[in-house]
């Protein structure tokens, strides 16, 4: 593909990821994003065969794009507990976040199939995070920080609650107050005093 190929299919992405933020997954047509990018259809068929691959790049575009939420925070005099409130802030941010969220459309995408092992973006999230909160866990038992009989299931159990609150945002609320006390449970079953 040569650049302006590239650059086209690139812009293509960008507009169509407006597009699914604004309306979610469900009811975007290619017509849609004709629409936005003021293209022809058969412009647009040159690079993308439907929706469902257009939101896959999406996607995928995200996952490239996205940032380490630890990069320039932490300093090596950081705490386990520390670096765990970090990361639950970086995702309380996440969850309240209303613009500029492909959270609606990602739920959307996944309730309607889902996608093939290697494309399954969702999964690799959660299982990196839970690699991430398994690391984190396992420093604070080493440094008697945290109280934790089995640093897997509580790292994926922080996972499962993440996403939970995560759909529960989307779908009837959730205030930041009850944010903060779905955290500070998440932080006492691991032993860890609320003024972390």
């Amino acid at each position: 593909m040569g650049d302006k190929s590239a650059r086209k299919k690139q812009y293509i992405i960008d507009k169509a990821r407006e597009v699914f933020m604004e309306k979610g997954y469900k009811t975007v047509t290619m017509k849609d994003i004709v629409d936005i990018c003021e293209i022809s259809r058969g412009g647009l068929y040159l690079y993308f065969d439907s929706t469902r691959q257009l939101f896959m790049e999406v996607l995928k575009a995200d996952e490239e794009g996205g940032e380490d939420i630890f990069s320039g925070k932490i300093s090596e005099e950081s705490t386990a507990a520390e670096i765990l409130v970090l990361f639950l802030v970086e995702q309380k941010k996440e969850i309240l976040k209303k613009k500029d969220s492909l959270a609606k459309a990602t739920y959307e995408f996944y309730f309607e199939g889902r996608p093939e092992k290697k494309d399954d973006v969702i999964r690799q999230d959660f299982d990196a995070a839970v690699k991430v909160l398994q690391k984190i866990i396992e420093v604070g038992i080493e440094s008697e920080e945290f109280v934790c009989s089995d640093s897997m299931e509580a790292a994926r159990n922080i996972m499962f609650t993440v996403e939970g609150l995560k759909i529960t945002a989307q779908t009837i609320g959730i205030s930041p107050d009850a944010l903060d006390k779905q955290f500070l449970y998440i932080l006492s079953t691991l032993g860890v005093e609320n003024d972390a």
